[in-house]
C-alpha cells in the first residue's frame, strides 16, 4: 500500500485514468432501468469497510429496501429522489449533499444521469442504527454552527481561531460522522492526520501541505481526501467553511475531532 497522502478529488476522476465502467448493478435490486455506472476509488480499505470516490450512472429506479451501508454523498450533476416507506420523498440536486444511514428503508429514484462524490462505510459490526436516525440527512452550507470547544491549543501556530460545528449524523459505532464546520484563519504544523476525512470546501481558501513542503490550494467547490497518518499541514488566511465526512477508527473515535 502506498504512503498516505493528501489527495485532490476530481469530478471526472484522475486526469490520467478518468473513471472506468464498473460491474452492472444487480438487476434483482432494480425496479426499472438498465443503468451503466462508472467510478474511481480514491480510497478503499476493505479491512475498515471504508471507501471514497467519484461515481456516475445513467437513470434507474431501485427497489424499496434497507440501505446496505452508511453513505455520504455530494451531488455534482443531475438529481436523485429518495422515496421513504411512508411515501415521503427527498430530492437532492447538483450542489447539494445528503447522508443515508445503513438500514434506512428507501427507494433510489434517479430520473436522469447523475454524478456524485461519495464516502461509504460498510459496517460489519452488526450495530443497529437508532430509529431516530433512520432518515435522510441534508447538510446545508448556510446552516448555523455551534462554537467549538478547543481544548488542545498546541495544534495551532499563532492565534487560536474561533471555530464552529454542526453535526448531522454519527453512525451507531461512533466512527462515521458528517457535519458542517467553519473557522477563522489559522495555521497548524505538519503532523500525522488522526482520522480519514473528505472535505468539501464551501467558502474560503486553504493551503494543505505535507512534510516535504508539497502544497495544494483548495477553494470553494474543491474536495480533498486526507487518509489517516498522512503528513498534513493546514494554513488558511481567511474564513473557511466546509462539509466534512470523517471516519475515525473506534480506538480513537471522538465526535468533536473535526477541528483541523
Amino acid at each position: 500500500m502506498s504512503d498516505p497522502t493528501i489527495t485532490r478529488m476530481e469530478t471526472n476522476g484522475p486526469a490520467d485514468t478518468g473513471m472506468v465502467e464498473w460491474d452492472p448493478i444487480d438487476p434483482a435490486t432494480l425496479e426499472s432501468g438498465e443503468p451503466v455506472q462508472r467510478g474511481h476509488l480514491y480510497f478503499n480499505d476493505e479491512s475498515l469497510g471504508l471507501m471514497a470516490g467519484v461515481w456516475d450512472c445513467t437513470a434507474n429506479v431501485g427497489k424499496m429496501e434497507p440501505y446496505a451501508v452508511h453513505e455520504f454523498m455530494h451531488v455534482l450533476e443531475g438529481s436523485v429522489t429518495m422515496v421513504l416507506e411512508d411515501g415521503s420523498e427527498e430530492t437532492i440536486s447538483a450542489g447539494e449533499a445528503f447522508v443515508i444511514p445503513k438500514g434506512l428503508v428507501c427507494q433510489w429514484k434517479q430520473p436522469e444521469y447523475m454524478r456524485k462524490y461519495f464516502v461509504i462505510f460498510d459496517d460489519a459490526s452488526g450495530a443497529v442504527t437508532k430509529t431516530a436516525d433512520l432518515q435522510v440527512f441534508r447538510p446545508r452550507g448556510d446552516d448555523s454552527v455551534t462554537p467549538a470547544d478547543i481544548t488542545d491549543t498546541s495544534q495551532f501556530i499563532g492565534d487560536i481561531p474561533v471555530q464552529g460545528q454542526h453535526e448531522y449524523y454519527v453512525d451507531p459505532t461512533g466512527q462515521f460522522m458528517v457535519g458542517l464546520w467553519d473557522s477563522e484563519a489559522f495555521e497548524r504544523p505538519v503532523a500525522p492526520f488522526n482520522r480519514y476525512e473528505m472535505m468539501c470546501i464551501l467558502d474560503g481558501t486553504v493551503t494543505m501541505s505535507d512534510d516535504a513542503g508539497n502544497e495544494q490550494v483548495f477553494g470553494a467547490g474543491d474536495v480533498a481526501y486526507v487518509p489517516k497518518d498522512a503528513p498534513y499541514k493546514w494554513k488558511s488566511d481567511e474564513y473557511v467553511r466546509k462539509f466534512y465526512c470523517i471516519f475515525m477508527p473506534a480506538v480513537a473515535a471522538v465526535a468533536s475531532s473535526a477541528a483541523e
